[in-house]
């Protein structure tokens, strides 16, 4: 399958820049996050990607398809922030109406999405009843009904309790796996962008980093340090006077240092001072706020 290009992409509403001249591109099969505070400009990206929206400048490719090529839009399932099926309808009608506009569907690849989503007890309640979970579970089984090349997430798991993230997750993975389907997903969870194959860092609608999340931990995610001593002053004063910004809460001392060889030399030059330590390298949120300097919001 043909990797999607993305080539100075540009889309303004009156005198706002949603989109900055963005430039991607994602390989087939892979797992790609679009990671970003609302209002980044990653669900304008996701209504360009679909056709939904028209770019003000630049260009969107599937090999030699664009989404207006009808035979691009048969290739793409999306699940949008917010549910598309009808909420008078039950389950099992939405998505039968939606099996109907795709040529060739298994009906026992539908019954395998209903299984594996947990579906089919649901299937004869009407869509509108259902609980913010429970659609989104209708959403991904709709977007997946014609086996998508590309399946994209927009923001898909706002709002959702952990348990039903956990279940939506499995289930995606494990049909990338089998589809070598490629996925793009809007996000500003940070731990669900922790497990994509590479990321792109969006704010003000540019890109602002682009690599995969070992790489941007490496280059951006430092080393952050929790020290427990009985001599906690002595401890932080010695930390101070090497120039680290340590701090101090009872018997804790915090800091914050570039790499792992670096909390080496720190423990063992203040061993005599140590009792216990915690160490461990910065996580996405760590990456966006160096990149950005805010908390991801």
């Amino acid at each position: 399958m043909s990797e999607l290009s993305i080539q100075d992409l540009t889309k303004t509403f009156k005198t706002k820049v949603a989109v900055n001249h963005l430039d991607m591109q994602i390989p087939s099969g892979k797992f790609i996050a679009f990671l970003g505070p609302n209002g980044a400009g990653k669900s304008t990206t996701v209504g360009m990607l679909t056709g939904l929206t028209q770019p003000t400048s630049g260009q969107i490719k599937l090999g030699t398809l664009t989404p207006a090529d009808i035979a691009y839009r048969q290739q793409i399932g999306v699940v949008f922030q917010y549910g598309v099926l009808d909420d008078n309808l039950t389950v099992h009608q939405n998505l039968k109406l939606r099996a109907a506009m795709y040529p060739n569907v298994d009906k026992a690849w539908l019954d395998r999405l209903e299984n594996d989503l947990g579906l089919t007890p649901l299937l004869n309640q009407r869509y509108g009843t259902l609980s913010g979970g429970q659609r989104r579970r209708v959403d991904i089984s709709r977007a997946m009904i014609h086996r998508p090349k590309i399946l994209i997430l927009d923001e898909p798991s706002t709002g959702l309790d952990i348990p039903t993230r956990t279940v939506i997750w499995q289930v995606i993975h494990q049909l990338r796996k089998e589809l070598q389907m490629t996925v793009i997903l809007t996000t500003h969870y940070l731990e669900e962008a922790e497990a994509a194959d590479f990321v792109y860092v969006i704010d003000h609608g540019e890109v602002i980093a682009a690599d995969s999340v070992s790489h941007l931990k490496h280059e951006y995610a430092q080393v952050e340090m929790t020290l427990i001593s009985d001599q906690p002053e002595t401890l932080l004063a010695n930390l101070q006077q090497d120039g680290y910004q340590a701090k101090q809460a009872q018997e804790k001392v915090t800091l914050t240092v570039a790499d792992a060889q670096t909390s080496i030399d720190v423990l063992v030059k203040n061993r005599q001072y140590i009792q216990q330590f915690d160490s461990h390298e910065g996580d996405m949120n760590t990456i966006f706020l160096a990149l950005t300097g805010k908390e991801i919001r």
